[in-house]
């Protein structure tokens, strides 16, 4: 395995990477359109991140990589779902990836020589949770770990959504640790282009976030065992997957609400200087919506200072309060950018609605209404719901 590369490599300087991530984005949002219309993976802007070597924003220097945090790849997401949220949001998964093998794979030699690899060749990884017969509920699988020999293993799952699978050059999988299994007892798989087949079981043709190409596939792997991830995919879940998703999700949701906003009050502007000293009629309208923006701006921003301060203690991160702060912040971020869009049209009014304006808010109100779908808000709730007969809010200010 090759050397990793030494501490004394520079991290990627803040202001570096918004300029990388600015410029990411306004590729991404020359082909916005097109990547809407036909459904397709946004091949330019990922182009340009893999230049600016965004990819590897969050691996460790010590692997080559970026140094930088979950704020970092917060706010790229969030710029790059100002112009195209297919993007932003395909970048907010594959860092959602990235962040799993940082946090728990640097004790395996395999997972070190990938994390390596990930940044020198800039790889975009995608995941399979979701499966047929399971449904949206990532804390089971029917799928399994299944020995080939003592070094290697097969897998098969018939996945109904793996996003950008075809465009990914890995997939981190889960599944049952043995053929023996209960449903919960699970691990992450990380799997490789060439360890695996990919077979299309189901189209892509959807009201928004149409670029981000989830598809379903029946995924077969062949691969070794040195690649399972050695935490409990329950440990990973919630000291990683769940609030890193949340919180990277809930930015890239904020950048679909930002721009809204910005163009109604472009609109609104231009309205105003036709007419000097008469308020346009959706004003009011934009100013309810800005409000709701810097209220979701500060939820989302106090999510992701409370995951940094407990992110290093295990106790804090399956807390049964975390769990509830993370859980919401999903579900009123999800419902937020729909209502804050949809104040926003009302202020642009017809030259919001009509999809050849340069006001246009058609393809964000589309995109917003995924964030209730992803994972359904109902099935959040409810697990919220159980955990708050047992958790008890203290009551304070800063709790």
């Amino acid at each position: 395995m090759k050397a990793p590369v030494p501490d004394s490599l520079p991290a990627m300087a803040a202001e570096a990477a918004a300029g990388a991530a600015s410029e990411a984005a306004a590729i991404a949002g020359r082909h916005a359109d097109s990547v809407d219309r036909e459904a397709r993976f946004p091949a330019e802007a990922f182009a340009a991140l893999r230049e600016a070597r965004l990819l590897g924003l969050m691996v460790p220097r010590a692997f080559g990589g970026g140094g930088g945090g979950l704020a970092d790849a917060a706010a790229v997401a969030h710029a790059l779902a100002q112009t195209c949220p297919s993007t932003g949001l395909i970048y907010a998964m594959h860092q959602i990836q990235v962040a799993c093998l940082v946090r728990h794979g640097q004790g395996s030699d395999w997972h070190r020589g990938f994390l390596e690899r990930l940044a020198g060749e800039q790889l975009l990884l995608a995941s399979a949770t979701t499966e047929a017969g399971i449904g949206g509920d990532v804390r089971s699988s029917a799928c399994a770990v299944e020995d080939e020999t003592g070094s290697a293993f097969r897998l098969e799952k018939q996945a109904t959504v793996i996003s950008y699978g075809a465009e990914a050059d890995a997939i981190l999988v889960t599944a049952r640790r043995t053929a023996d299994s209960p449903p919960s007892d699970q691990v992450i798989v990380p799997v490789l282009r060439g360890q695996t087949q990919l077979e299309e079981i189901g189209g892509w043709d959807t009201l928004g976030m149409r670029g981000t190409r989830s598809v379903g596939y029946r995924l077969v792997a062949e691969a070794e065992r040195a690649q399972i991830l050695p935490l409990p995919y329950a440990d990973i879940s919630a000291r990683t997957m769940l609030p890193v998703t949340h919180i990277l999700w809930s930015s890239v949701w904020l950048g679909i609400a930002t721009d809204a906003v910005a163009r109604a009050a472009a609109f609104i502007r231009a309205e105003a200087r036709k007419r000097p000293g008469t308020p346009p009629p959706g004003a009011r309208r934009l100013a309810e919506a800005t409000a709701g923006l810097q209220a979701m701006r500060g939820m989302v921003r106090g999510a992701l200072a409370r995951f940094e301060e407990a992110a290093d203690d295990p106790d804090r991160l399956t807390a049964l309060g975390f769990a509830v702060a993370m859980n919401t912040l999903k579900t009123e971020a999800a419902d937020m950018v729909v209502r804050i869009v949809g104040q926003a049209m009302l202020a642009g009014g017809l030259a919001a609605y009509r999809n050849d304006s340069p006001y246009s808010l058609c393809r964000h109100l589309r995109d917003a209404h995924s964030a209730p779908l992803m994972i359904n808000n109902d099935r959040i709730l409810g697990n919220t719901a159980n955990l708050l007969l047992a958790h008890r809010d203290n009551g304070s200010l800063f709790g």
